[in-house]
């Protein structure tokens, strides 16, 4: 029998080709045996054929055949793609009596998700996963989807799945879509309204996934261009090279492939509203740019000399600090000032009080909305528990997907404690922030205080040029004794 590994190719995979970096993929061929690696990537033919060659050259010494199939998809997270991607795969490779091995760690949570669900349903699989800090291991799934939970699964259909995870903001979004209990953003949607109602361009600050596009929705569809359109661009997705004809469109005969005048997204969005995200992560070039087509309303199409008028509103977003980046220079000061007339910051669904529960239940609701096989579902106290508990650094984003993946899991009504634990994505803890250490999976207050007490010690021994008396007054400790006795305590070292 063949053993085949199966695999989604990933950004990390492909930023290794020709570098001594090993992504998920080499890595794991070279840690385990395999006759035959079935790739499936949804990035351009000549970018796998180019992988390919590489892992080719690089498992020269390995006796192993090579497969690259390109696919499409309708988005990374698009579950119902992935879905149909990776069942007719596994399926083929089945029927072929092939013994069955998924690599899960390249591709998105959905791709991983669905990879999970093939695996524990249909086919009989063995999961691995590399990381750079466990290396290569085979992952046993510590549950198995219910024999009462699978008609259930099956009846949600792809449609449904890609509906359930799409996070996007709705077209007809309003105020009303915009769930909360917290004082700061009933505060903040009371602002929005008011900016609505005015001509001002708008920057909407707030780390990923914090509702941005939705409060910009909000704003477009409750101003007088409500009727007009609404273009939303994701600034960090545009190749340096396409900016210009993205932004302001190019005439027949610009470049090589332009067959014909493109509009950019300024004449697209005429008379309506222009929503830059991830506004930040524009080039300088392309800031100077940018900021004379918002002053003047004037655009030049690339290959064209004649400028066009445009008319639209401009509402930015960004997860970064703007005004570090215009100190460090990465960030034009007088486009800053043009865009940020009225601001909106939207605070980490982690700050937002009294939230968490409230929206939990409201996510799960409209998705039962949208799929009566989970009309039903509910939380348990555990399952509230653990949501109060974790941190959530993907904020709504990551709220609504782990809902969606628990209710997927659960094999009955009320969804387990045990079944959201299996939801989470745990990311490794970040060791330089102190304040910010994950508490859900418990902490040792004590190793906190002595990492503390072993970095400010030294300094202040420094600091006073070794007296211990001088230090343990700048540390606000009573005398030397006290000092020495943290010392021995924490078992501080310290230098001769």
């Amino acid at each position: 029998m063949e053993a085949v590994l199966v695999t989604w190719i990933g950004k990390r995979d492909l930023e290794t080709i020709g570098t001594p970096n090993q992504g998920p993929i080499l890595t794991t061929l070279q840690a385990f045996t395999f006759d035959k690696v079935v790739i499936i990537g949804a990035y351009t033919e000549s970018e796998l054929r180019e992988f390919k060659a590489w892992l080719i050259e690089c498992l020269g010494a390995y006796s192993i055949s090579i497969e690259a199939h390109q696919e499409t998809l309708l988005s990374p997270i698009d579950f119902a793609s992935i879905y149909q991607v990776a069942d007719r795969h596994l399926q083929q490779l089945h029927s072929d009596r092939s013994s069955l091995s998924v690599l899960l760690s390249p591709g998105t949570p959905a791709m991983q998700a669905v990879w999970i669900l093939l695996g524990k349903t249909k086919y009989p699989v063995t999961f691995y996963q590399s990381s750079r800090e466990q290396g290569v291991e085979q992952v046993e799934i510590p549950f198995n989807i219910a024999a009462e939970y699978i008609p259930s699964a099956v009846s949600v259909n792809d449609q449904h799945l890609a509906n359930l995870i799409n996070d996007q903001a709705p077209v007809h979004a309003a105020f009303d879509d915009i769930i909360t209990q917290d004082p700061n953003m009933l505060r903040l949607k009371k602002q929005a309204q008011i900016l609505a109602e005015r001509e001002v361009p708008v920057l909407i600050q707030g780390e990923t996934g914090t509702g941005k596009e939705l409060f910009a929705r909000a704003i477009h569809n409750a101003s007088q261009r409500a009727n007009k359109p609404f273009i939303a661009l994701n600034c960090g997705a545009i190749p340096p090279e396409l900016i210009d004809t993205t932004l302001f469109g190019h005439k027949k005969g610009a470049f090589t492939g332009a067959t014909s005048d493109s509009a950019g997204v300024f004449q697209q969005a005429h008379g309506g509203t222009l929503f830059l995200d991830e506004f930040g992560e524009l080039t300088p070039a392309a800031q100077v740019r940018l900021l004379r087509a918002i002053q003047e309303g004037l655009v030049t199409p690339v290959g064209s000399q004649k400028e066009e008028s445009v008319d639209v509103r401009i509402i930015t977003a960004t997860h970064r600090n703007l005004i570090e980046d215009i100190a460090s220079g990465d960030f034009r000061e007088d486009l800053f000032y043009r865009v940020a007339v009225g601001v909106l910051t939207l605070p980490p669904l982690r700050s937002r009080e009294g939230d968490l529960l409230h929206l939990s239940e409201t996510l799960l609701a409209g998705l039962a909305k949208q799929d009566k096989a989970l009309e039903d579902t509910k939380l348990s106290v555990d399952a509230k528990n653990l949501i109060l508990l974790h941190r959530w650094p993907g904020n709504i984003r990551e709220l609504r997907s782990t809902i969606l993946r628990a209710s997927l899991w659960s094999s009955d009504e009320l969804i387990s404690g045990e079944e959201m634990q299996q939801a989470f994505f745990h990311r490794p803890q970040k060791q330089d922030g102190l304040l910010d250490r994950e508490i859900s999976q418990g902490i040792d207050i004590q190793n906190i205080i002595s990492e503390l007490v072993g970095h400010y010690v030294p300094k202040a021994l420094l600091a006073a040029q070794g007296n211990k008396s001088r230090a343990a007054e700048l540390l606000g400790l009573k005398n030397y004794q006290t000092l020495n006795n943290w010392i021995d305590k924490h078992n501080v070292k310290i230098d001769a």
